[in-house]
């Protein structure tokens, strides 16, 4: 679990490691801007359960049903959107 804080570009970069780890992305993932469309940068529906699933022992979270949809992991911007629906923080 990471150690919390309120820091919205910490919660940003810790979304990047983790979709960096799990997302099996095509390009470069430092080259996307945030709200670049992950799925078109190559990940799989397959590698988008993983990098939930990596997000929530992250985060310490579980995601709800009414977010387990493509829109919620379309892009690092709407996962750290998500997050911080979830009230979670970063370090």
């Amino acid at each position: 679990m990471m150690p919390r804080n309120t820091d919205n570009q910490d919660v940003s970069a810790a979304v990047r490691e983790i979709i960096q780890e799990h997302g099996r992305l095509a390009v470069d993932l430092a080259t996307l801007p945030d709200d670049a469309s992950l799925y078109e940068a190559g990940m799989t529906s397959h590698a988008s359960v993983n990098v939930m699933l990596a997000l929530e022992d992250a985060f310490d979270v579980e995601f709800p049903d009414e977010m387990l949809k493509r829109s919620v992991f379309e892009s690092v911007g709407a996962i750290t959107a998500a997050l911080q629906q979830l009230d979670v923080q970063a370090a």
